[in-house]
């Protein structure tokens, strides 16, 4: 071994080894450094040390095999043949280089490349519930008011990924470490702080902290005037950004330095306003509503109040009260928001919510969400609401790939997550909805929607009940309440219906009240619907006559309050059906699929088309019924041939042949 280690030094291989280290070395420090500036995949740095890794051997062959003279690169001369197999020992040592250089570069890339971005900070933060040190505890407002507005001005840089209000919100007074929190929401800087208000003062305290290391990488103290509190959310948003390394573009930087409003209390009301919205809570929405309306009183120019108050408007006449009044409010704001502010992307947002749930014009609703977007590139409601649109468009793919986007920008809301399911249900995917729902309900276990949700598509999949009997018997034990009735109204009757269990179901339908399904769209007139079905297929036509007649009634008024309602129309076609009135019956559902058609609506349209095809089994239309269904099964729809088997308002076309072979296939 002692002649290996004579020729390493006469060969100067020791020499290029040393010089190669100390090259590599400087080479992968300038690259550390210069790629993550430019902006280059983790990857490429990667690459760039398993080449000099590798190149470390070859170097060192080369090194053996050849030398630098004043002559030029020369073969290093060999030594004089000696008794003892020169031949021999030529090899050995050069597999012994080999060997010695391949086991440095391996040892070298284990130590390397798992240590290679343990200082480079991927661009996502969290801004976690600020804690409120007011002597006043009634300010807490005002340290969620904060802890959102940076938030927002944060999640306006598109360079950042920013994860929604609704996720961190979660971690309000837990005890989760940093490391637990940055691994949930999938984000590599976490923003904690303090926010103390007394009087006209604000003190703001704050830390950004490293979601891998659990290492501080930078914080701030602010002491300031309350007037001076958008100069702080700028100045944060700012540093937060060069600290992750993340570029704002001219327009970025214009918005970061735009104030709201010059008001400082039109603004405080505007913070509460915002702090009091629950989507689920009408009561909360009226107060929300107040505290918008006050912000305005004292600045009427206040762009973004404006926008925030014309969404509300749409979501109130969305979901609580579809009266002309708050549509046509809801489209007025957004115009005058726009009007204050040309480029306010929470004005196109608004606007566009007023075209979606005001008018239906999904078009219309789409630019102006794409719109906000570009202002907006990490709310998840702008990405939920294109989702949403798009699948109503028929773009399932580009549907699917906005509600995924959603989902990752807001991973503790089981929202984005419920409508990701829909997409794949009605695509027919039950096993990646499945996954997608179990996802939302290791986040919610108690929601009923979720659960609810869950039991549907074992149902349509398999014709599966196991998963709606254990919901439905944990939704006994609970108290009542207007989402418990909605279920017990929808799932639970429908549950029971599809097993044939008429008399249960007819006792389950009859402890919903009037009173709670009067103020839900439709609910009364479904409910005397299902009652006539029940007694129907009980056999007992007087019961049934009776309960269609008053569904009837009820959906002709619900037609003469908006004309344009489909699901008024196979109200009606289903009254008339049972009533023996075949020719109004069929009018009303294509009234039904004309004023909701597929080609307008695929979201929704396909669900109208399964009721109008109902609704021709009904009154003995066997043709257009089973051209309908065969139509659904190969579109996608929340149809399939385990509901056909199991529903009993398919019975009348159960004895011909092409409804027998849609069921076999």
């Amino acid at each position: 071994m002692s002649g290996f280690f004579e020729e390493l030094k006469r060969r100067k291989v020791y020499r290029v080894a040393v010089g190669y280290v100390v090259l590599a070395g400087g080479l992968i420090q300038l690259a550390s450094a210069v790629f993550p500036a430019w902006d280059l995949p983790n990857w490429a740095l990667r690459l760039v040390i398993v080449l000099l890794l590798l190149g470390f051997p070859v170097a060192l062959l080369l090194a053996w095999a050849f030398d630098v003279t004043p002559s030029g690169i020369q073969a290093t001369p060999k030594l004089e043949p000696v008794a003892g197999g020169v031949i021999g020992h030529r090899r050995r040592n050069l597999f012994l280089l080999a060997l010695f250089g391949l086991v440095v570069a391996v040892a070298a890339g284990f130590f390397l490349l798992p240590h290679l971005s343990a200082n480079k900070i991927e661009k996502s933060i969290a801004v976690l519930p600020f804690e409120n040190y007011s002597d006043d505890k009634e300010n807490a407002y005002f340290a969620d008011g904060i802890q959102d507005d940076i938030l927002t001005t944060l999640s306006k840089i598109s360079d950042l990924k920013v994860i929604s209000r609704t996720s961190v919100m979660a971690y309000r007074g837990t005890s989760h470490n940093v490391r637990e929190i940055g691994k949930a929401l999938g984000a590599s800087a976490i923003l904690e702080g303090s926010v103390r208000k007394d009087n006209n003062r604000v003190r703001v305290n704050v830390q950004l902290i490293n979601a891998e290391t659990d290492q501080h990488i930078w914080a701030n103290e602010y002491d300031r005037d309350l007037t001076d509190m958008f100069a702080i959310q700028t100045d944060l948003a700012q540093k937060i950004a060069k600290e992750l390394q993340a570029k704002l573009s001219p327009t970025e930087k214009e918005q970061l330095l735009r104030k709201p409003t010059e008001n400082n209390e039109a603004y405080l009301a505007f913070m509460q306003a915002r702090n009091l919205f629950v989507p689920e809570d009408y009561e909360k929405i009226k107060q929300a509503e107040l505290q918008y309306e006050k912000a305005l009183e004292l600045d009427p120019n206040f762009a973004l109040a404006t926008a925030s108050l014309s969404q509300l408007e749409s979501w109130i006449y969305h979901t609580f009260d579809p009266t002309p009044s708050h549509k046509n409010r809801a489209r007025e704001l957004a115009q005058r928001a726009l009007q204050l502010q040309p480029d306010l992307p929470e004005g196109h947002l608004a606007l566009g919510f007023s075209y979606y749930y005001g008018d239906n014009d999904y078009d219309a609703a789409e630019k102006e969400f794409a719109t906000a977007k570009i202002g907006l590139p990490n709310d998840s409601e702008v990405y939920l609401a294109l989702g949403a649109i798009q699948r109503r468009k028929g773009r399932w793919t580009e549907s699917t790939a906005n509600l995924v986007k959603a989902a990752a920008l807001n991973p503790n809301s089981t929202w984005a997550l419920q409508n990701l399911t829909m997409n794949y249900e009605i695509l027919r995917d039950f096993d990646t909805a499945n996954k997608t729902i179990d996802r939302a309900l290791k986040i919610d276990a108690e929601n009923f929607s979720l659960r609810g949700l869950k039991a549907k598509i074992a149902i349509e999949q398999k014709g599966d009940f196991s998963v709606a009997t254990t919901a439905l018997a944990a939704l006994d034990k609970m108290p009542d309440t207007p989402a418990k009735i909605e279920v017990l109204a929808t799932g639970k009757v429908g549950a029971l219906v599809l097993q044939r269990k008429f008399k249960e179901a007819l006792q389950v339908i009859d402890t919903v009240p009037d009173t709670v399904l009067q103020n839900m769209h439709g609910f009364l007139t479904g409910k005397s619907i299902f009652i006539g079905m029940l007694h129907h297929f009980l056999n007992d036509d007087a019961a049934a006559r009776a309960a269609f007649l008053r569904a009837k009634t009820l959906a002709e008024v619900e037609l003469q309050e908006k004309p344009d309602s489909w699901d008024a129309h196979i109200h009606r076609g289903y009254a008339l059906a049972y009533l023996g009135d075949k020719a109004g019956a069929a009018q009303e559902a294509e009234l039904a699929m004309t004023t909701l058609p597929e080609s307008k609506d695929a979201f929704n349209g396909p669900d109208v088309t399964e009721a109008a095809a109902k609704i021709y089994a009904a009154i003995g239309e066997i043709d257009r019924a089973i051209d309908l269904v065969s139509g659904l099964l190969q579109r996608p729809a929340s149809l399939t041939v385990a509901m056909l088997k199991l529903d009993p308002e398919w019975d009348p076309l159960r004895n011909d042949p092409r409804f027998q072979k849609l069921v076999a296939n």
